[in-house]
């Protein structure tokens, strides 16, 4: 069993700003949280080794690179049994418009983000994992009309923290 790693809170202050600046120099960062270069970078080294960090990442803006359909679409299976489960999962690593998945309790069993090129390529996509996977039982799709952006907001601030 993996132990979880202590944190405190410098370690959520130190999460806090490389979710938002993840290209900031290690100096910047120890003076960004109080501390001194050196036992910044440990502490990063410990959350990277630790999988708390687990990598660094760009935000693309979808719009400036051409229009794109996104989709969220809630799916039901026809039933919620871990073989079925664990083949619809896998079915949907291997699409690349799935942008983002997440099983959820409710009406429904899972809601997914999809970004396609345009709408036929977004119902070609959906027509692939119903027809393909023969898991879905039923799917209601929610299209995108309108994204806007909120000031950069962090769910480490939710997070409760060991002194």
């Amino acid at each position: 069993m993996v132990r979880p790693v202590k944190l405190d809170a410098t370690d959520l202050r130190i999460m806090t700003v490389l979710e938002t600046q993840g290209r900031i120099t290690n100096s910047a960062l120890a003076e960004a949280v109080g501390l001194s270069p050196s036992p910044c970078l440990t502490r990063v080294d410990r959350l990277e080794k630790a999988g708390i960090i687990t990598g660094y990442a760009a935000r693309i803006d979808k719009d400036a690179i051409g229009e794109l359909v996104t989709v969220f679409v809630e799916v039901t299976l026809h039933d919620r049994r871990m073989g079925t489960v664990s083949r619809f999962e896998q079915k949907l690593k291997s699409m690349e418009e799935i942008a983002e998945c997440a099983m959820v309790s409710g009406h429904c069993d899972y809601i997914l983000k999809i970004v396609a090129r345009s709408v036929t390529h977004y119902r070609e996509t959906v027509m692939k994992l119903v027809e393909e996977s023969g898991l879905v039982d039923r799917y209601f799709s929610y299209f995108v009309v309108r994204e806007f952006e909120l000031e950069q907001r962090s769910f480490l601030n939710s997070a409760q923290i060991g002194e």
